[in-house]
């Protein structure tokens, strides 16, 4: 046993610098850039031979690049003799299409994951996939980590008359999310019920909210989600929330992608937060508007590199 190292791209250095203060460990000396014409050079500056590695990466926008970045770094290290390489995803990209819903469509996330492993690495940490079976898409173990001890967290600070009272509710913006929604409802106390928004999307990226299934009147609403992207789901769900009769909407992401018209749609929306985490990196008109708020899971993070490298159980961190 040599210790471990840790490696980031250029997708997300903040976050991989958070990580590398909770575990008291400097990231380890890496060239990340490119060639004139944009083909992507990697260059490990230090000795990994026989040591445990942690690749910190994110395929968050520009998806392609930071993904070929984590390939590349992959092949560095395992070809610079490293003892386990783990690929730490905070956002894993392509996890939306994981089936055929159509005719001649190809599964991505099961693609994405067998280029993951056949590039070298030995064990994948990752934070809510969009869908759970993508870590049987692996050949590899998967540590699939969950925003919500970080979110209950915060929900626990900022709303305890609510719950105390009985006024909150947790909403699931589709049926896709309601399991999420009755989870987090559960562990917020009996006080706390949940409701579904039943969603109709006639397009990607285009939804319509139809209706409200349970009881949300007079009570504060949270919408749970994964991820949230051009917004239009959420934002569809909270005027549906708003027509029947809720005091306030909230909203809670574990990965804030937010392309497109999104932060348009939110500030012109009835959602008066939007919580998420740092995941991925948000751009300065999106960290500058007063409706969302960034917490960190640097420390989730970093716990569970600690005890991969250590051997202890991850599973013992959302109990």
């Amino acid at each position: 046993m040599k210790g471990y190292s840790i490696f980031t791209g250029n997708s997300n250095p903040q976050l991989a610098q958070k990580v590398s203060e909770y575990l008291d460990k400097p990231l380890s000396g890496s060239k990340v850039t490119q060639f004139s014409d944009g083909e992507i050079q990697i260059e490990i500056n230090e000795n990994v031979r026989s040591k445990d590695v942690f690749i910190i990466q994110s395929t968050c926008a520009p998806v392609n690049d930071n993904l070929i970045e984590l390939l590349l770094m992959i092949d560095a290290v395992k070809r610079s003799s490293a003892r386990r390489i783990t690929a730490v995803i905070p956002y894993f990209g392509y996890a939306r299409q994981d089936k055929k819903v159509a005719p001649r469509v190809p599964i991505s996330a099961k693609l994405v994951a067998d280029i993951i492993t056949n590039a070298g690495a030995n064990r994948v940490i990752t934070l809510d996939l969009h869908a759970g079976q993508i870590q049987g898409f692996f050949n590899i173990p998967v540590d699939n980590l969950y925003a919500a001890p970080v979110l209950i967290d915060y929900i626990k600070r900022n709303f305890a008359a609510e719950v105390a009272n009985g006024e909150l509710v947790i909403v699931s913006p589709d049926a896709g999310g309601v399991e999420r929604a009755r989870a987090f409802a559960k562990r917020l106390g009996d006080e706390v019920d949940w409701a579904i928004v039943d969603k109709r999307r006639s397009a990607p990226n285009v939804a319509q909210a139809m209706a409200v299934i349970g009881d949300v009147a007079n009570k504060v609403a949270i919408l749970l989600d994964d991820m949230v992207d051009t917004a239009g789901t959420l934002t569809e769900a909270a005027r549906a929330l708003e027509s029947k009769g809720v005091k306030e909407v909230h909203a809670c992401c574990s990965h804030a992608v937010l392309s497109g018209p999104a932060i348009d749609r939110i500030e012109a929306s009835p959602v008066k937060t939007l919580v998420t985490t740092d995941s991925i990196p948000l751009i300065e008109k999106i960290r500058s508007s007063s409706k969302i708020k960034v917490l960190t899971i640097s420390e989730l993070v970093g716990e569970a590199i600690i005890r991969c490298h250590r051997g202890d159980s991850v599973t013992s961190l959302f109990k």
